[in-house]
């Protein structure tokens, strides 16, 4: 079963096929996002990495966390579930 790991403290300049191929030397990657601004598109120095099996996860934690990626001491761990918010209440209402 595939485990999502949180990927913080990145680098700005970091891309999407320097996640890919730092963490395949841990295992094989299933799918890896870096979350962007939605207005001006730059990253928020984050991102999410999944990897095929327990076992390729634990060992990427392993390798990965406080670890240099781009310059930067990169944290590593298990991503959490989405907590759910409540409404957003406010603005103009009838």
């Amino acid at each position: 079963m595939a485990k999502k790991l949180y990927v913080g403290n990145l680098s700005y300049t970091t891309s999407l096929d320097s996640i890919k191929s730092a963490f395949s030397q841990a295992g094989t990657v299933a799918d890896a996002t870096i979350i962007t601004d939605k207005f001006s598109g730059r990253s928020k120095g984050f991102g999410f990495v999944e990897m095929s099996s327990d076992e390729e996860a634990d060992a990427a934690i392993a390798m990965w966390n406080g670890k240099d990626l781009d310059g930067r001491n990169i944290t590593v761990n298990e991503a959490r579930p989405l907590q759910p918010r409540a409404p957003r209440t406010g603005g103009y209402q009838i």
